[in-house]
């Protein structure tokens, strides 16, 4: 695969690499002019995606176009003075010489563990290796851990623990070949879209391959399933358990290979005699006759591939509800062939890399174990170290929390967001403030964590890095930089380098260094070398052999021709007596199960065009266009039942914190459950939903109760309560802005917004329109009237100052108008922002006509001064306006509406009028995420026209 392709235009070329967010790893080619990234789009001949992209890959050009970085982007070294007071930028010298400074202070004074560094799944493996080093090598503490601890780090103790090793035993062509596949914790049609369609095209191959969904929502993945098991929220072992003792029941096991390949079933088969398919429907909210046919359906297939994700990791049995899933391949003997076997998606792009190079604090490279003192003795000889520091490194909570006790002076992050992301925000954020010195090393100027920062580090991002990463199935794949870095941005392995070797002139003087690399392939040599003799080798593999044959497998010894696709095909596993190893647990019931005092279950997920924190995807219109804002989804009873409307703001409180959302009508859940995204931190979801505690967004909520042996926190669920909000003073508004302004005034806008009880400020629209503007959105609740100097600021950074508007105001009811209008080429008045606010509401009917008749950009159908008066509405279509019709299709623009109407004039059967709507507005035909819900508007249109 060559580097760069030449291609027509004179100034214009293309670069392979890979995209940066979900572990699919999926290949891209980025096309630039000059020094801008132009477009985007998947590369055919990568080996995950075949040229394939969703929704948030397909929009990497524009989350990099320049006005988006000249707003966003963190651009030059900053330090703040004191806490508090705003950053100013300094030189590069400056900022590597306090920070190497303030390490070696740090370490004499106090000890090494005294320092944390807490870094990502986003970072590449070259950026992770130097990060480890630096910290067990230099520094002397194993006080490194990464935002993987949140997502990962329980799939790792159950591969170990059952398997013997950290290793995904499947591949992606599994798909193909499996008879059953058991898709387990895992929203696969949203969380990873493309390997969704990877399995559609198997099953649409493969008519005979079945799906069984487990999930307490009916997502879009569950959708698709075959069978859909909507267990009660942390009710999986007893599911794993209760399908188990049904297969030993019916002869459904392999007795053969239990006996040649595994050790310690006996106690399992014991624990599950008692979990009969009724104590299981008991335990797991399921139909008796539900769990028989999936036990059947198992142990009735000649291949079963297992996929799961965050569902079974996010949890404090998050090791044992991988263990009871790999239970069952052991049992069933459904491992080590094709389309069989337990695979883990993962969830960042590079949490495999850092897994394989020891960016965890109880690990060291190449998948050896901290706590084995062979293991320390190797590392340390290879690194040229008199030893690797024996004491376990605190984990990512344990971290934060020794932060916020004093024991951690010096936090150094890099490339994550804690301030948005970790579980118990008010224990993150009292570190945050009592650490003695913060380093942000980080792409991001805007993230929620960026203000506690005393130093601030900018690094290179997508686009602009070398080096590599690992996806879900073991395969490494190159990124390679189309533009100059922006700004003074730097790569993260070279940041850490420098700082490493001023550190070493202070702390090993005259001796020689350990960091001696020049680019990114000088630090992946070293990490090759590593893994010699390992369950990961990769010693045949090298830079050159990547740029010649593409993304690689391992294990890749040397004298290799190919990776290994399948693990474990001689049913030899890497435990000390070659055996398989049985996870003997008892069931238990959530770590913080719904009670009296909360008694909703609340579970969180993904957003179908959102990225974790959003701090890139957040940028772009166009990705909030399937849902209209935060929001918490209650089923249609637990609605009536507390006598709510559609939109009304609620107060969710758990035993942490509280956050006030609008609640949303949806059929996803049952009764006494909740969901909220993930996504949602200060940085879009801003205010103090009781007035007095500082904001910090869906995890002001969620439990740091962990797995004991992952140290994996429970992030998917907790118990909440739920009442109306009593914030009667609404604003609504929304503003076309030029495009190279909006995201600086959501900056301007974010600190006001603390004045509310509730408030959000968003983007919205296909960005960016014809005259280079883009869409922001604000709505903001308050249980009193805000001063007059908030409500003027605000109005001033959506372009609505009271000379340049139409403007209505009422002193008596506090009720405030404005309209800004702008006339085209032809003379016609366009709407081109709008503000209502006001008491009981503000008029949120009049606020949805404005809305709707901005987002339409139709010219206005009468003049703008009579949009204004009361009563204007009824006199163009009496009674309140509907809801916008949320976006289907997110590619091609395309609304639900304009889908069901277009399947509706389409005739035939589902798949006949999917096609022909497909031939007339493309949606579905590019990356495929609306696909699920497409089909189903498909067949509901056809059942229609039957009946």
């Amino acid at each position: 695969m060559a580097r760069v392709i030449p291609i027509a235009s004179q100034d214009a070329r293309e670069t392979r690499s890979t995209c940066p967010y979900c572990g699919v790893g999926c290949g891209v080619i980025i096309r630039t002019e000059g020094s801008t990234i132009v477009d985007v789009r998947g590369d055919p001949e990568h080996p995950a995606n075949f040229g394939r992209l969703c929704t948030k890959g397909s929009t990497l050009h524009l989350t990099a176009a320049p006005h988006v970085a000249a707003q966003s982007r963190l651009l030059h070294p900053m330090r703040r003075a004191r806490r508090g007071a705003a950053a100013a930028a300094i030189g590069w010298d400056e900022a590597l010489a306090t920070l190497s400074d303030r390490l070696v202070d740090t370490v004499r004074a106090h000890g090494p563990d005294a320092v944390g560094l807490y870094i990502s799944g986003q970072l590449l493996t070259e950026d992770y290796y130097v990060f480890n080093k630096l910290a067990k090598g230099l520094l002397g503490t194993n006080n490194v851990d990464t935002n993987s601890r949140l997502c990962m780090s329980s799939a790792v103790s159950g591969y170990k623990a059952t398997l013997g090793a950290d290793a995904p035993p499947t591949c992606y062509d599994d798909f193909a070949d499996a008879d059953l596949v058991f898709i387990t914790g895992s929203n696969l049609a949203w969380a990873h879209p493309i390997l969704c369609r990877r399995l559609e095209d198997a099953k649409a191959a493969r008519p005979s391959q079945k799906w069984i969904v487990v999930d307490p929502r009916k997502t879009e993945t569950a959708a698709m399933a075959d069978l859909h098991l909507q267990i009660l929220p942390g009710s999986d072992i007893a599911l794993y358990h209760g399908l188990l003792h049904l297969m030993l029941w019916d002869g459904l096991t392999d007795a053969a290979f239990v006996r040649a390949h595994t050790s310690g079933f006996e106690a399992l088969r014991d624990r599950v005699r008692e979990c009969t398919p009724r104590e299981t429907a008991r335990a797991t909210g399921l139909r008796e006759e539900d769990i028989v046919t999936a036990a059947r359906w198992w142990g009735g297939s000649a291949a079963v591939l297992s996929l799961y994700c965050m569902g079974l990791n996010q949890s404090a049995q998050g090791t044992a509800n991988n263990g009871s899933l790999i239970n069952l391949h052991l049992a069933t003997g459904q491992i080590g062939r094709p389309g069989a076997g337990p695979f883990s998606l993962t969830g960042q792009p590079n949490a495999m890399g850092g897994r394989e190079v020891g960016g965890l604090a109880n690990l060291l490279s190449a998948h050896r174990d901290l706590g084995d003192p062979a293991h320390r003795a190797e590392v340390a000889a290879l690194w040229g170290v008199d030893d690797v520091p024996a004491t376990p490194g605190k984990t990512a909570i344990e971290m934060f929390e020794a932060a916020a006790d004093g024991e951690i002076r010096l936090l150094w992050i890099a490339c994550t967001n804690p301030a948005q992301s970790m579980p118990d925000q008010a224990t993150v954020r009292r570190a945050l403030e009592r650490a003695e010195f913060v380093v942000l090393q980080e792409a991001f100027a805007t993230t929620a964590t960026a203000p506690f920062a005393d130093l601030l580090l900018p690094a290179s991002t997508w686009g602009e890095k070398s080096g590599s990463v690992t996806n879900s199935e073991r395969r490494i794949s190159r990124v390679r930089p189309a533009v100059r870095a922006a700004g003074e941005a730097r790569d993260d392995w070279r940041i850490v380098v420098d700082v490493a070797r001023r550190i070493e002139r202070q702390l090993r003087p005259g001796r020689v260094s350990l960091f001696p690399y020049d680019d990114a392939e000088s630090v992946w040599n070293e990490h090759r070398a590593t893994t010699r003799g390992r369950d990961l080798d990769i010693t045949g593999l090298s830079y050159a052999l990547l740029e010649r044959d593409g993304p690689q497998q391992w294990p890749f010894p040397a004298g290799a021709t190919r990776g290994l696709a399948r693990l474990y095909a001689d049913g030899r596993f890497p435990t000390p007596d070659g055996r398989a190893r049985f996870f003997d647990i008892a069931a238990r019931p959530p770590a913080e199960p719904r009670d009296a005092r909360f008694p909703f279950s609340l579970t969180t997920g993904r957003l179908r065009d959102q990225w974790h924190g959003m701090s890139r995807t957040g940028t772009l219109g166009r990705l909030y266009g399937d849902v209209h804002g935060p929001a918490i989804d209650l089923c249609a009873q637990d609605m009536a039942r507390l006598n709510l409307a559609e939109g009304e703001l609620v107060r969710v409180t758990s035993r942490r914190g509280e956050l006030v959302l609008p609640a949303r009508r949806g059929d996803a859940q049952a009764s006494a459950q909740a969901f909220i995204a993930m996504h949602w931190g200060e940085e879009s979801l801003t205010g103090r939903g009781d007035g007095v505690a500082p904001f910090a967004g869906i995890n002001a909520l969620t439990t740091p109760a962990s797995c004991p042996q992952a140290r994996q926190p429970e992030l998917k669920h907790c118990a909440v309560r739920i009442a109306r909000a009593g914030l009667p003073w609404r604003l609504r508004a929304m503003a076309w802005l030029p495009q190279d302004e909006a995201l600086t005034r959501r900056e301007r806008i974010r600190p006001l917004l603390a004045q509310f009880g509730y408030a959000s400020c968003l983007p919205f629209g296909r960005e960016p329109d014809e005259r280079g503007w883009v869409g922001l959105r604000l709505d903001a609740a308050a249980s009193e009237v805000p001063t007059a100097d908030v409500l003027d600021a605000l109005r001033a950074a959506l372009a609505l100052r009271a000379e340049t508007v139409l403007d209505y105001r009422d002193p008596r009811s506090g009720l405030q108008r404005a309209l800004r209008v702008r006339r085209d080429a032809a003379g016609q008045e366009r709407l081109a922002a709008f503000w209502v606010s006001g008491a009981d509401g503000g008029d949120p009917a009049l606020a949805a006509w404005w809305r709707d008749t901005l987002q339409g950009g139709e010219p206005l159908a009468m003049p703008a001064r009579r949009m204004l008066a009361p009563g204007a509405r009824e006199g163009v279509a009496p009674g309140p306006a509907a809801p916008a019709s949320p976006q289907l299709c997110t590619c091609f623009d395309v609304s639900v509406a304009t889908a069901t109407a277009a399947l509706e004039a389409a005739d035939g059967g589902s798949s006949q009028r999917l096609a022909q709507a497909q031939a007339r507005l493309h949606f579905g035909t590019n990356c495929g995420s609306c696909l699920p819900r497409l089909r189903r508007l498909a067949q509901a249109a056809a059942e229609r026209t039957l009946a």
